[in-house]
Order: C-alpha cells, then sequence, then structure tokens
C-alpha cells in the first residue's frame, strides 16, 4: 500500500520526521515478520495455537487472539490486535469460525496465511449428526430447520482431520521460514503420529459400548461422532449460544429414553444451565465433554491431547464402554 496517498501533501511534508521514524520502526519490527529472531505467528483461537507451536517448535513466537477462557465465536478484537496482526510472519485460523477474525486477516496484508478450514474437508451439520440417525415419531430431531444446521468448523476434534490442518500448517510456516523448513518438517511428522494414535486410542477405546448417542450443551461433536461411528444429540446447534425449541426439548425427551442415554454433557466455556436442567428432567448423570476452544484452570488437561484423551475417558462410561 502507498500509505503517502492516505496523507495530504501538507501533513506528509510537516510531519516528515516523524513519519520516518515511524516507518523505520515499522520495518525493523515487522519487514521480516520477527521477533527476536523468531518467526511471529498470530494464532486465531487454541486449536490453531497449538499446531503453530507443535509445528514451529523452537523457531516461533505464538500469540493468540482469542485469550484463555473466552468463547471464540464471540470474539471481538481490539484496535490494538488488529494492528499487531500485521506484523505476523504468518497466521494460523479457521475461516468462518470468528468473523472479527476474518475481516482483520483480509485487512492484514500478511502474504503466509494458514486457513484450516481450507486443508480439509467441511460439512453442514445440524444437532444432531453421525452415522446412526434417529427419527422419533413425529418429531424429527435431525430436521435442517429444528436442528440449525449450519458449516461445521470443529474440525480439530476428529484427530484424522487435525493432521490433515497439521500438514498444511507445516507447508506455511516452511514458506514463511523456509531457513527452519527441515525442523517444521520434522516436528510436524511427530504431531501426526501422535495424532495417529490419538485416533487409534478412540476407535478401540470405543468398539465395545452399550449405546451409541450421547447428549451434548451445542453440537461441536459431529465429526468426531461421525469418525467413531456415534450419534451426537446437540442441545442446541452450532452455535453455543443458541436457545432450543420447546420440540427439540421433547424429542430429547424421547431419545433419551430409547437410545438408552445416561449422561447429558456440558462445557466449561458455554452456560451449563440448560444441559443440567434436562438431565435434571430426565434423572440423568452430567459430566464435561470438552470442545477444546481454549484452556483454563478449568480445564481437565494442560494440552490439546491430554483434553482430548479425558474426553475419550468421560466417552467411555457415558457410552458403557468395556
Amino acid at each position: 500500500m502507498n500509505i503517502r496517498r492516505l496523507i495530504p501533501t501538507a501533513a506528509v511534508a510537516g510531519a516528515s520526521a516523524l513519519g520516518l521514524l515511524a516507518l523505520s520502526a515499522c520495518s525493523a519490527s515487522d519487514g521480516a515478520g520477527r521477533d527476536n529472531g523468531k518467526l511471529k505467528v498470530t494464532a486465531s483461537f487454541y486449536p490453531m495455537q497449538f499446531l503453530a507451536e507443535q509445528i514451529g517448535g523452537d523457531h516461533v513466537e505464538v500469540s493468540n487472539l482469542t485469550k484463555p477462557g473466552v468463547e471464540p465465536h464471540d470474539l471481538e478484537l481490539s484496535p490494538r490486535q488488529t494492528g499487531a496482526l500485521g506484523e505476523s510472519g504468518a497466521i494460523v485460523y479457521l475461516k468462518g469460525l470468528q468473523p472479527a477474525v476474518d475481516e482483520a486477516i483480509k485487512q492484514s496484508g500478511v502474504k503466509n496465511v494458514a486457513d484450516a478450514a481450507a486443508m480439509t474437508s467441511m460439512e453442514e451439520h445440524g444437532s444432531e449428526v453421525g452415522g446412526h440417525h434417529h427419527t422419533t415419531g413425529d418429531n424429527h430431531a435431525h430436521s435442517k430447520s429444528e436442528a440449525e444446521a449450519g458449516d461445521d468448523p470443529h474440525i480439530w476434534l476428529d484427530p484424522v482431520k487435525y493432521a490433515q490442518v497439521a500438514k498444511g500448517v507445516n507447508k506455511t510456516l516452511a514458506k514463511a521460514d523456509p531457513d527452519h523448513k527441515a525442523d517444521y518438517q520434522k516436528n510436524t511428522d511427530a504431531l501426526v503420529k501422535k495424532l495417529d494414535g490419538l485416533n487409534t486410542a478412540f476407535e478401540n477405546g470405543l468398539k465395545n459400548r452399550a449405546s451409541d448417542t450421547f447428549i451434548t450443551t451445542h453440537a461441536a461433536f459431529g465429526y468426531l461422532a461421525e469418525r467413531y461411528g456415534l450419534t451426537e444429540e446437540a442441545i442446541s446447534g452450532i452455535d453455543p449460544e443458541s436457545e432450543p425449541s420447546a420440540n427439540r426439548i421433547k424429542a430429547l425427551h424421547t431419545l433419551a429414553g430409547k437410545h438408552h442415554v445416561s449422561t447429558v454433557f456440558f462445557e466449561t466455556l458455554a452456560n451449563p444451565a440448560t444441559a443440567k436442567s434436562l438431565a435434571g428432567d430426565l434423572h440423568l448423570k452430567t459430566d464435561v465433554l470438552d470442545p477444546l476452544e481454549g484452556i483454563t484452570d478449568k480445564t481437565r488437561g494442560r494440552d490439546y491431547f491430554e483434553v482430548m484423551q479425558s474426553n475419550l475417558a468421560a466417552l467411555q462410561k457415558a457410552l458403557g464402554s468395556k
């Protein structure tokens, strides 16, 4: 961008010294997108931060736009965050999850941008997702209007899809910092191997189960359900803040008994009131199934793998796995 086009000639002449100082400082900090010799990477929220840190290792300095405890869907960026985005050497995000981030990235001018949504297949999911679809009489729990269907961004909860995204992030970091390409590849290979192991743990851990169906606060676990032959029944749709209709609650009452549901799962970042109320009405247990949108002191685990192992244990217990 030609900065002078945006400033009247007189103003440029009157502030030339200040302008030169500002431009010099800017080029020193963001010319190569580096900070203390490390590639400056901006991640949109925790799952993207985790990939950047695991793949980048000691060669990157990663900042997260979404602070711990903040619901990513609702993120609003401060002017300072928006301005700092343009100083990144690379950006890792998931298009469609956070509109404010999508718009800021468009305006940032950063060349090396990894969009996780472009690195694996995305699907439209509603409040019922899985290979074992249910209907409950005249209440169609998975009808599009009732389900508040939409593009499902929660690809990181499927270890196979997350591994595909990791490979794409590797390419972006290598392009932004070719001197460390070999290290990025080595780190990616190690991460993908761990994700393959996690996939195997879910496959084996959920093989012998008494039920296929679980109820969650919002439709975050559709890809996971499809991967392992389960059925997710969400109280709300893709949006964790949306309110369920009376028909949806009635349908959940019916299918909970029919499909031997034992547990209603709630989340650490979203309001658990509706989930706990439904569980109370149905005399069911409650437990946490974490959509891993952020790590806090309430999270059952310190990183992605620990929380996913906690999720697996919770599902095994709820589904009667042996």
